[in-house]
C-alpha cells in the first residue's frame, strides 16, 4: 500500500517516517489512521534498506485522539457507539482491530520512536505508549482523559510503562503530563525544547539504524517478550471490552448526549475541568448492591 489517506510514508536512507496527517483536526484519529498506520509498519518491515520507523504527527501536535466530532458529535450511531441493547462483542471486534493496529508499532521488527511535540492524548497517547521510545517536547502533554467519562485506554500499556502506582494516578484523574514529567515517570526517555525536538529524534534514529537489523530484531524481541510473559494480551483484551463498557455506560451514553449537544468541544472541556461528571445522569441511576 502506497497510497495512504490520512497518513504519509516516507523513506530517507534507513529510517521510515509515518507522519499522522491530518493537522487541520490536530491529526485526530479518522476510520482510516489505524489500518493504515499498520499498512505503513508493514512497507517498512518489509523494505530491506530500512532500519528504524519515527512516528511523528503534521502539524502543531502528534495526535488529539479519536476524531471527536465524528465520533461523538455527530448524532446517532457510528463504529464506536451503538443504539441499546448494544452488543460488546461487535463493539471488542471494532476495537480490537484499532487496538491490534497500533499495535504493530510495538510488534514490528524494527525499532519505533514517537516523536511528540503538542498533544498525544487519549488514542494518542494510545499510538504513542506502543512505539519502542518516546521523545517528547518538554511543553508537549500526555495522557488519557477519557479515563474521566467514554474511554479507557485500549492498548493498556500504561501500567507497563510507568508502573501501577503511577498508572493509576493518571488513569483514575485523566491528567495530563508534560514532556519533563513524563521523563521523571519513565514514560518518555527524553524531553528536550521544542526547537531541539526534530534533531533530537534525528541523532537518536541515526544512532540506531547503524545496527545491523537482525540484531536490533533479537534485542526487541527479547525485550517484548518479558511485557508479553507478564500478561500484556489478556490486559489489552480487558482494557479493549471496558474501552466500549465506558462507552455504553449511563455515564457515557450521557457524555455523548451531550456532545451531540453542546459540541464536542464544550463537553471535553467540561469532562476534564475537574468538575463532577455526570451527577445529573448519577441520580438516575440505582444504588450499587451491598454484598
Amino acid at each position: 500500500m502506497t497510497d495512504y489517506h490520512s497518513i504519509r510514508y516516507t523513506v530517507v536512507g534507513r529510517i521510515a517516517t509515518i507522519t499522522l496527517n491530518r493537522p487541520e483536526r490536530l491529526n485526530a484519529i479518522d476510520r482510516h489512521m489505524p489500518q493504515e498506520i499498520e499498512a505503513a509498519v508493514r512497507q517498512a518491515n518489509d523494505d530491506d534498506a530500512v532500519h528504524v520507523i519515527v512516528v511523528q504527527g503534521a502539524g502543531r501536535a502528534f495526535c488529539a485522539g479519536y476524531d471527536l466530532a465524528e465520533f461523538a458529535e455527530t448524532p446517532g450511531q457510528n463504529p464506536g457507539v451503538q443504539d441499546m441493547p448494544w452488543d460488546p462483542m461487535l463493539d471488542f471486534r471494532f476495537m480490537y482491530a484499532n487496538t491490534q493496529a497500533f499495535m504493530s508499532l510495538y510488534r514490528s521488527y524494527k525499532p519505533t520512536i514517537a516523536k511528540i511535540r503538542g498533544h498525544a492524548v487519549a488514542g494518542g497517547s494510545d499510538i504513542a505508549t506502543c512505539c519502542d521510545l518516546i521523545v517528547m517536547a518538554e511543553d508537549a502533554r500526555i495522557g488519557y482523559p477519557p479515563a474521566r467519562v467514554w474511554g479507557c485506554p485500549s492498548v493498556g500499556l500504561w501500567v507497563f510503562r510507568v508502573g501501577p502506582q503511577i498508572a493509576k494516578r493518571l488513569l483514575f484523574t485523566g491528567d495530563l503530563i508534560d514532556g519533563r514529567t513524563a521523563v521523571d515517570y519513565g514514560l518518555a526517555l527524553e524531553a528536550v525544547p521544542d526547537a531541539h525536538l526534530d534533531a533530537a529524534v534525528d541523532a537518536l534514529a541515526g544512532r540506531i539504524c547503524g545496527v545491523p537489523k537482525n540484531q536490533l530484531m533479537m534485542m526487541k524481541l527479547m525485550v517484548n517478550s518479558a511485557l508479553d510473559n507478564q500478561g500484556l494480551t489478556t490486559t489489552q483484551q480487558m482494557a479493549t471490552l471496558f474501552d466500549g463498557i465506558a462507552r455504553h455506560s449511563p455515564e457515557g451514553l450521557w457524555w455523548k448526549a451531550r456532545a451531540e449537544t453542546v459540541g464536542f468541544k464544550q463537553a471535553v472541556a467540561e469532562r476534564d475541568s475537574g468538575a463532577p461528571i455526570a451527577a445529573e445522569a448519577e441520580k438516575r441511576l440505582p444504588a450499587w448492591p451491598v454484598p
